[in-house]
């Protein structure tokens, strides 16, 4: 008889902040894998609303209640991440047509990359599809009300963060 090995997924992003939609993608995740690991990106090309260790902290307490989700930075190429952690397969959250059109073209060279680490694309709860990060921080800045788009957590975030 020979020993589980753990079914590994990799749900890589800047997350800044982390979403209901983002939330719905990993839970989903979490029920086709044995571990998901929440990769954020170190993101050097972007200023960020959010430190590395903020987006972090956000996506472990948005996630607390699924013990099969841990959170890790990485930089450079996904798929060297997933091979360093010994993942099965990346997943993608698409919300339309744009996103699958942009997540296919992406699969295919992460294929390129690394034969045998499988895409797995999941569509969220219709109510997030409309809900980016950016749109997020947007509204949040322009004092719009975000509680229903991200977690209690993400909210204090993001008052503290204008508050500042």
């Amino acid at each position: 008889m020979t020993a589980h090995t753990p079914r590994i997924a990799v749900y890589s992003g800047t997350f800044d902040p982390i979403t209901k939609g983002h939330e719905d993608v990993v839970r989903r995740a979490a029920q086709l894998f044995d571990q998901v690991i929440v990769a954020v990106a170190i993101a050097h090309h972007k200023k960020t609303m959010f430190t590395l260790e903020q987006r972090l902290e956000l996506v472990r307490e948005a996630l607390v209640d699924v013990p099969a989700v841990s959170a890790m930075p990485f930089d450079g190429l996904i798929m060297d991440f997933c091979k360093q952690q010994g993942a099965h397969a990346v997943v993608r959250g698409i919300r339309n047509v744009t996103d699958f059109d942009y997540e296919a073209q992406m699969a295919g060279m992460n294929r390129k990359l690394a034969p045998h680490i499988d895409t797995v694309m999941l569509i969220p709860e219709p109510q997030w599809s409309c809900i980016s990060s950016t749109l997020v921080r947007e509204i949040a800045k322009l004092g719009g009300d975000v509680r229903e788009m991200v977690s209690p957590v993400v909210v204090s975030a993001l008052d503290a963060q204008l508050k500042a």
